[in-house]
């Protein structure tokens, strides 16, 4: 059984990570982190190629609401 050390570092947690515990159908437990740090988001979604501004921000969340 491998130890608590262990399970942090391959789950990636560090000291003062939250977990969650999800029950699971067979009644066993999951435990999952709870929160990742958002630095770990950077890089995820590129910067756009030029700067973008809000008219263009509004247009793009009402077409997205519309779906036109």
């Amino acid at each position: 059984m491998p130890c608590p050390a262990k399970v942090r570092a391959d789950m990636g947690l560090s000291a003062g990570d939250r977990v969650d515990f999800i029950r699971m159908e067979d009644g066993h437990y999951a435990v999952v982190p709870a929160s990742h740090s958002i630095r770990s988001l950077k890089g995820i979604v590129p910067r756009p190629d030029r700067p973008v501004s809000l008219e263009d921000m509004q247009k793009a969340i009402a077409v997205g609401f519309t779906g036109e």
